[in-house]
């Protein structure tokens, strides 16, 4: 319907872990490769869960940042930005949040989980009631259609999905509509405006979805339409007003399959982790550490790779031919749980070496961040304040 456009955010954390680099963004860099991308820095999200000590937030930013760069995420092929800097994604939630229903909040499948799980802290807030909002403001401000996530998120995409039609539904509808839409097609040229229309009632008549993408990718090419033109002939098209906020799609990842140093997932809280740019030394007593199977107290003793964490990395990190070596040494115990990790440790290292180096610049001068996030701040405050506009327009908030 629109150029394809991705948004994605992280929490500071602060440095990252291979966990993130694998779960999140090994699939960044190739999206930024693939479609226009906005990533952000989601400080206000973690202000849901951390209200009462935000005062690591600004130093997890930065370090996160350079971690993103190091991995690859390339600012010439990407929009990187805070989430904070854009003030538009608050007053956007503000709005949203005076037609958005209590009981569509409460019902959100992470609601209660995250209740649980956290239950050591106060969340009876307004924030963290509504984060599922304000990540729907996240998402819509800038008219994504593209919002990678696992299974877990995809209700919140739904959600964001229905924000977005629940908005529509109300303040889409122009006293004019039908004549703004005519004077936009007549703005086409006449083939273009007779193949639109043509379309336009084929679909509406006889539900010719090929009709419909026909006319989407005509509208798409269009560069004599104003932004507002194109989300106007989008509705016409399907029967409904203009088109204001964007009903997002979830682009569905696969599941990160980076194991701790534990054999758990890796994660901060398990204290199980490497980050990625954790010095060679720190990484080889990390490995050389690892419980391995329990089975293999001494040196002759056989062991079964599918009860060592140790085997999990290797699925990483190892080759055909090393996983081979792997499976045979151990059954038999022709190789001690050292020799091991050696190819591990070597995989990790292999792997972190082009992060340190890209890292290096930007930690020599942190003014280089601060410039590439600063130039995402404008780029993204640009494109919200587009959206920000029709959505006052819509709501009888427009005082120029």
């Amino acid at each position: 319907m629109y150029a394809q456009r991705v948004l994605s955010g992280m929490r500071p954390t602060g440095s990252l872990h291979l966990g993130h680099y694998h779960g999140v963004l090994k699939n960044w860099i190739d999206l930024q490769n693939q479609h226009p991308c906005l990533f952000f820095v989601a400080d206000w999200h973690a202000l849901t869960t951390t209200y009462d000590d935000p005062q690591g937030i600004v130093s997890a930013t930065w370090d996160m940042v350079i971690d993103w760069l190091a991995a690859g995420v390339d600012p010439q092929r990407a929009t990187l930005f805070i989430q904070s800097q854009v003030p538009e994604h608050a007053e956007l939630h503000l709005l949203l949040s005076m037609l958005t229903p209590l009981s569509w909040l409460e019902r959100v499948p992470t609601y209660k989980d995250q209740q649980e799980k956290l239950e050591n802290k106060d969340l009876s807030t307004y924030g963290f009631l509504g984060y599922p909002l304000l990540q729907a403001a996240d998402i819509l401000i800038y008219r994504a259609d593209q919002v990678p996530v696992g299974e877990d998120q995809v209700p919140h995409i739904e959600f964001s999905r229905e924000i977005a039609r629940r908005f529509n539904h109300l303040y889409g509808r122009e006293a004019d509509f039908e004549e703004r839409a005519q004077l936009a097609i007549s703005r086409l040229g006449a083939k273009n405006a007779r193949i639109y229309e043509d379309c336009r009632k084929r679909f509406q008549q006889q539900g010719e979805l090929a009709a419909l993408e026909r006319a989407r990718d005509l509208l798409a090419g269009a560069a004599s339409l104003s932004q507002s033109d194109r989300e106007r002939l989008h509705g016409y098209l399907e029967g409904s007003g203009k088109t204001i906020l964007v009903e997002p799609g979830a682009l569905l990842t696969a599941a990160s399959r980076m194991p701790g140093l534990d054999g758990q997932k890796m994660s901060k809280s398990y204290a199980n982790t490497i980050t990625l740019r954790e010095d060679a030394v720190s990484v080889s007593q990390k490995v050389r550490r690892m419980p391995t199977d329990p089975a293999r107290v001494r040196r002759n003793d056989v062991g079964n790779p599918e009860k060592c964490p140790v085997w999990q990395l290797h699925q990483v990190y190892s080759d055909a031919d090393c996983q081979s070596w792997v499976q045979q040494g151990c059954r038999s115990a022709g190789i001690g749980c050292l020799e091991c990790k050696q190819p591990v440790i070597d995989g990790i290292l292999k792997e972190q070496a082009p992060m340190r180096e890209r890292a290096q610049p930007y930690l020599d001068d942190p003014a280089r961040v601060r410039s590439i996030i600063a130039e995402g701040n404008d780029k993204a405050r640009h494109l919200a304040a587009e959206t920000m506009h029709d959505v006052r327009s819509a709501m009888g908030l427009n005082y120029r």
